[in-house]
């Protein structure tokens, strides 16, 4: 599973944030690592040099094999809260994903009563 950090003009994208949201993904993707081929985390401050409550955001966007991209956003006080925040939501959505496709494959649609 490759990730890749992307930052807006705010945010500084030095090696110890970097090192942060990979450590992050990687642990919350964890059990899904099989089914990811890319996760790309694109960080951002909304409003710049004013500040602001809820101003940082994390957008993660996971790309399953085989399947369509999934994609979550957070919003925090901090780029690590996002960071976290996100990758909680895009575990989740990962296993809802691939839950439903699961469930899918093993149920035969049955057919209807004349």
């Amino acid at each position: 599973m490759k990730i890749q950090v992307n930052t807006d003009g705010h945010i500084e994208g030095h090696e110890a944030l970097v090192t942060h949201v990979d450590d992050t993904v990687q642990h919350a993707l964890q059990r899904f690592r099989d089914h990811i081929t890319r996760v790309e985390v694109h960080l951002s401050d909304q409003n710049g040099d004013k500040g602001g409550l809820q101003d940082k955001r994390c957008v993660m966007e996971a790309r399953p094999e085989g399947r369509p991209p999934i994609a979550v956003t957070d919003d925090a006080p901090s780029l690590h809260q996002a960071v976290r925040g996100a990758a909680d939501k895009l575990a989740r959505a990962i296993d809802s994903q691939l839950g439903r496709a699961a469930s899918s494959e093993r149920s035969p649609v049955k057919p209807e009563a004349e």
